[in-house]
């Protein structure tokens, strides 16, 4: 090979090696918000899917059905009032006629007339009933606490469901965030492995490297761009699913998470006690809940007190003569009545079955109280791995740069080294898969850390604290 051929090939090697150095990656610019109006912070994201995910909106109106218990249960310390009216045609054999069974209007019924049964006439009455309970020796009121706790066993359930989908959207934000993350680094190594290979086919066609050189090196880009396809398939994949929490279509998602990927959170305030969760908010109010039920039925095994009133009025079409007047007489009442009294009822024989049906309920008060229980000790051990995960993502955070520094070192003194023939293709693909996995940790490690403190905020059972880092 004469000497001009060997000065061109340089030449070219050097110009192709320089342009790896220009803002290569235009991954990073492929990355930069395209619509500033549509940039998406995790507070955001967050507060979307607050507003908008359906499982939020089912818990908030159970939560407001459950607190209108409280006022059905309430109502029971009202006075009641039942209204009849009655018209029929009978046998006109009574002076009063006929009524219907009901309720309501006192059955007062007057002799038998000495008629005949086929004869018939219009019977009417009409009356009002007003009942009270003056006592009830704390039934009602067991019945009122019960529904409160159920009501506080739907707030605590809200609450809990929130916490649930915004953490849920938090990681799937962070999940978004990573999958950008890995299409910069791919894109990078993509663009490195492509100007690596133009200049081993530069050598190669000037006959200073073998022919197996420019195949290795095609081969290594050609799964460097397998590797970018399926990193940008895994983002699209992942931007439908933060959609699917935030309501709105995944190609108006813009990640605003410069702040997640470029620093590291600070400590959060000190935890409040476990029992402040929600989760645990709501056991405990199940338990409650129980325990009033069982009040209730002890309860239930004691004098029923009724006061009441009633106004009625009777219309027949007879009299008490015989005399059959005929035509409408009896179609409105004529006869009216009063009356006024208490009423004491005592179920002597319940005792048994509310005896039995007591166990049964204690049963499930002990139930409740166990189900409490573990839900404590599992939101402790559950509060205890997202700490020790914080702690192992700050030290991985901590060690990455030193990682990616060596990485980078070592890329570029293999391509050094290949240029001067000491080195192989294959020493210089190595170097390169360490440097994409030294991008890829170093840039998930950040991302990771905040993951891990949103997930201690979650297992404390509030976010706020979280998020006040993120305002920071």
């Amino acid at each position: 090979m004469n000497s001009s051929n060997t000065i061109s090939a340089v030449t070219r090697i050097a110009a192709i090696m320089l342009a790896s150095l220009a803002p290569s990656i235009s991954a990073a610019q492929a990355g930069a918000p395209q619509s500033p109006q549509t940039r998406l912070t995790l507070a955001r994201a967050l507060a979307l899917a607050d507003a908008h995910y359906p499982q939020v909106r089912v818990a908030l109106e159970q939560q407001i059905g459950a607190k209108e218990e409280i006022g059905v249960a309430r109502t029971a310390y009202l006075p009641r009032a039942d209204m009849l009216w009655q018209t029929n045609r009978a046998a006109a054999n009574n002076a009063y006629g006929l009524l219907l069974p009901q309720g309501i209007i006192p059955s007062i019924s007057g002799p038998v007339l000495p008629s005949d049964n086929t004869r018939s006439a219009w019977s009417s009455a009409g009356g009002t009933l007003l009942s009270w309970q003056p006592l009830d020796f704390g039934l009602r009121r067991a019945q009122v606490n019960a529904a409160r706790e159920g009501a506080n066993a739907a707030t605590a359930g809200l609450n809990l469901t929130r916490l649930d989908v915004e953490f849920a959207a938090a990681n799937a934000y962070f999940d978004l965030a990573t999958a950008k993350q890995l299409v910069v680094t791919a894109q990078a190594n993509v663009q490195r492995l492509q100007v690596f290979a133009s200049a081993v086919h530069v050598l190669v066609d000037n006959q200073l490297r073998p022919g197996a050189d420019a195949a290795q090196a095609d081969a290594q880009l050609a799964v460097a761009r397998t590797q970018f396809v399926q990193a940008q398939t895994n983002a699209q994949v992942r931007a439908a699913v933060l959609s699917d929490f935030l309501g709105i279509p995944s190609s108006a998602i813009d990640l605003d998470d410069s702040q997640l990927a470029e620093s590291a959170p600070a400590d959060l305030p000190d935890a409040a006690a476990i029992t402040s969760h929600p989760q645990a908010r709501q056991e405990a109010a199940l338990v409650n809940q129980q325990r009033e039920e069982l009040s209730a039925l002890a309860r239930s095994y004691a004098p029923q007190f009724n006061t009441q009133a009633a106004l009625s009025g009777r219309g027949a079409g007879t009299s008490l003569s015989g005399a059959f007047p005929g035509g409408t007489s009896g179609l409105a009442p004529d006869t009216f009545n009063w009356a006024v009294g208490i009423q004491v009822g005592f179920p002597a024989f319940d005792i048994f079955s509310i005896h039995e049906r007591k166990k049964v309920q204690q049963a499930n008060v002990r139930a409740e109280q166990a189900h409490y229980d573990q839900t404590v000790d599992d939101l402790s051990a559950q509060e205890q791995q997202a700490e020790a995960q914080l702690a192992g993502s700050r030290q991985l955070a901590q060690n990455t740069p030193i990682e990616l520094a060596a990485a980078r070192e070592s890329e570029v003194q293999q391509r050094a080294r290949f240029q001067s023939g000491l080195a192989t293709v294959v020493d210089v693909a190595a170097a390169e898969s360490l440097l994409v996995q030294a991008e890829t940790d170093d840039a998930v490690a950040r991302l990771n850390t905040w993951r891990s403190l949103a997930a201690v905020a979650a297992a404390r059972g509030d976010l706020a604290p979280f998020l006040a880092q993120l305002a920071k």
